[in-house]
């Protein structure tokens, strides 16, 4: 029988969970075990960007789940593709380096959020990234997540990147760099044309310490309490039940549906929310599940005159040219994103940071996240929201810890959010009506073809039947004042009221930051990281 008492039990080999094996395993008197519900990740089309709607889609590197039918999306259930492999969904997401605003982390550290300013995460930023860019005050080049600027080609974003010239919007060289603002090229976490998880950069750093033990299709189902102190962790591997232990701490990486879930299951959470399926209550925290925010994101597509989609790939030859040029780590289709060009922009001029981003999609589909390849040429703008005022929850289906989650985003709930969402289109519309990209097009897809840009209400009826998540979902274990309400977890990450137990990953965001949610994920692990590091020490002086 395998020693089961670690130091440090990391729950979910996601974006914040290989990173934090990384760098707690770095001392090597650490102990660290990180358990992953999914597999190793060996997948051809993980490594390969342009292959990213075969890991989006229904998959075994997928938790495929589905949200709670939507009042105020018809009644739909949308699909929420989240990673189940080492990596987790940096294996399996769009591969775009965004940072958000900086004055997003600001406005962390006003609502109680001590030493989460924006000038506090950026060196941990710096900290993890490796960039192709040149060292300055905001990027690094020598941190474990390699990053890269764009291959494409496509004259799809020359045409993109110039009709927003056209309408007169500003352009920016760096999203991440000191004026979000604008129209640009999307930083990638690509090097070689290879995809950067967290998984391939930091976990595959760390993997050969002797001090690091990594188990697979390892499924927790609660978290072991003694009083109130965590002690350990309740797993199903191989149809049997463990449990491993913990002498300094546990550490919840699963991401904002599997971590309240998992202390939801543990009897940690809001009463109601954990006696409805018959648990238990053991420690009372009424933020548990709740504060749920993601993107939500609408694309209008128009027909292409010329062959020159994502669409041409399909053709058989032009696929093995591809699959060649990928193997000899030369520039093409499947090195690169399929989203390398996009913006942030403000619905209204007199907004301090902007409210919407862009973000164009090479290619034409029937259907949303992968489920079907495109059959016509065309291409899309997405756009989403930024800062919805909607909250959503999750919250327990079942008492079987293997059963999915109850996921309800409450899209829509804010009339705010629909209007911000109608703004966004228009703008996206107008940008298709300039001559750079009209020039290229035939008509808008239905059901955009012949409908007025200001029809409002068309518009918004579009919206109701046609949105979808662009998966970022944040802040069910939120973050705050350890005397707040609707406070999970402290600025330390610890949960509040217990003993040997953190949350470290996107759940313990307070407001959803304004852009993609990988990189701001892997910041908060390094902050993290650094935190437990400092109280180590100081606990070895005392």
């Amino acid at each position: 029988m395998p020693e089961t008492k670690f130091d440090y039990i990391i729950v979910g080999a996601g974006s914040a969970g290989c990173a934090m094996a990384a760098r707690l395993t770095e001392d090597p008197n650490n102990k660290v075990l990180l358990l992953e519900a999914g597999q190793k990740d060996g997948a051809l089309q993980i490594n390969m960007p342009g292959l990213i709607g075969k890991v989006v889609a229904p998959n075994k590197f997928n938790w495929n789940y589905w949200t709670e039918p939507q009042k105020n999306l018809n009644g739909r259930k949308l699909f929420w593709p989240r990673g189940k492999v080492l990596g987790g969904s940096s294996a399996i997401n769009g591969l775009l380096y965004v940072r958000g605003n900086a004055r997003d982390y600001d406005e962390w550290a006003q609502l109680g959020c001590t030493g989460w300013t924006f000038d506090d995460v950026l060196p941990y930023f710096k900290k993890s990234e490796g960039s192709d860019r040149k060292p300055d005050d905001f990027h690094s080049d020598k941190g474990p997540l390699k990053t890269s600027q764009h291959t494409s080609q496509n004259p799809l974003n020359t045409a993109f990147l110039n009709a927003a010239s056209e309408m007169g919007l500003p352009y920016t060289d760096d999203f991440n760099g000191p004026n979000q603002e604008g129209v640009g090229w999307y930083d990638q976490t690509i090097r070689g044309g290879r995809r950067q998880s967290t998984g391939r950069t930091y976990l595959a750093e760390a993997v050969g310490r002797e001090n690091l033990t990594v188990l697979t299709e390892a499924q927790a189902r609660r978290v072991v309490l003694k009083g109130k102190r965590v002690t350990g962790v309740e797993i199903s591997r191989k149809g049997k039940v463990e449990t491993w232990h913990a002498g300094r701490e546990v550490i919840l990486c699963g991401g904002a549906i599997n971590s309240p879930q998992l202390l939801q299951l543990s009897g940690i959470g809001d009463p109601d929310m954990i006696q409805k399926v018959g648990l238990p209550v053991v420690h009372e925290l009424q933020g548990v599940g709740k504060n749920m925010q993601d993107h939500l994101d609408l694309t209008v597509y128009a027909h292409l005159k010329d062959p020159i989609s994502l669409m041409r790939y399909q053709a058989p030859h032009r696929g093995i040219a591809e699959m060649i040029k990928w193997f000899l780590h030369k520039p093409g289709m499947l090195s690169d994103c399929v989203t390398p060009v996009g913006a942030f922009l403000k619905t209204d001029p007199a907004l301090e940071r902007p409210d919407v981003q862009f973000h164009i999609m090479l290619g034409m589909a029937d259907q949303p996240h992968g489920f079907a390849d495109p059959h016509e040429h065309g291409f899309g703008i997405h756009v989403c929201q930024l800062r919805p005022h909607s909250r959503g929850t999750i919250g327990l289906s079942s008492a079987d810890p293997l059963a999915p989650a109850a996921i309800d985003p409450n899209y829509l709930d804010a009339a705010e959010d629909l209007r911000v969402m109608r703004e966004g289109v228009k703008l996206v519309r107008r940008m298709m009506s300039q001559p750079a990209i009209k020039d290229l097009t035939t008509h808008e897809k239905a059901p955009w073809h012949g409908v007025d840009i200001d029809d409002d209400s068309a518009t918004e009826t579009i919206i109701r039947d046609k949105a979808e998540t662009i998966y970022h979902p944040v802040g069910t274990c939120a973050m705050g004042p350890r005397d707040h309400k609707a406070s999970v977890v402290d600025p330390t990450l610890k949960v509040i009221g217990l003993e040997g137990l953190r949350v470290v990953d996107a759940s313990v965001m307070p407001r959803l930051i304004g852009g993609n949610t990988n990189a701001p994920t892997i910041m908060i692990a390094e902050k993290c990281a650094d935190m437990i590091k400092a109280e180590a020490r100081e606990a070895a002086m005392a």
